[in-house]
């Protein structure tokens, strides 16, 4: 199970976190999609479990959509980092 990951370096170089930052909010979403996902590899009946992931996955798809038509650049570099697909839908 993915714990942690580690902070990819755009958080690193700022000197405090801003937690209300874009790329912190879906830093911290794919790191819970990644823990939801490896523990649904065990579980495959928890739906509860299922139903947290798909609204998680529909409040990161938000904020990279809203990233995106802001500031392609830092949205371009941010599905990099994270090693995320790009969205079909913008």
């Amino acid at each position: 199970m993915v714990k942690n990951l580690i902070l990819p370096s755009f958080l690193q170089e700022k000197k405090e976190e801003n937690p209300g930052s874009v790329e912190f909010q879906v830093f911290n979403f794919t790191n819970k999609i990644r823990r939801l996902t490896s523990h649904l590899e065990l579980h495959r009946k928890d739906y509860l479990s299922q139903r947290g992931l798909r609204k998680i996955l529909g409040k990161r798809q938000r904020l990279l959509s809203y990233l995106s038509k802001k500031n392609g650049i830092r949205y371009n570099k941010l599905i990099n980092q994270l090693d995320i697909r790009e969205s079909q839908i913008r």
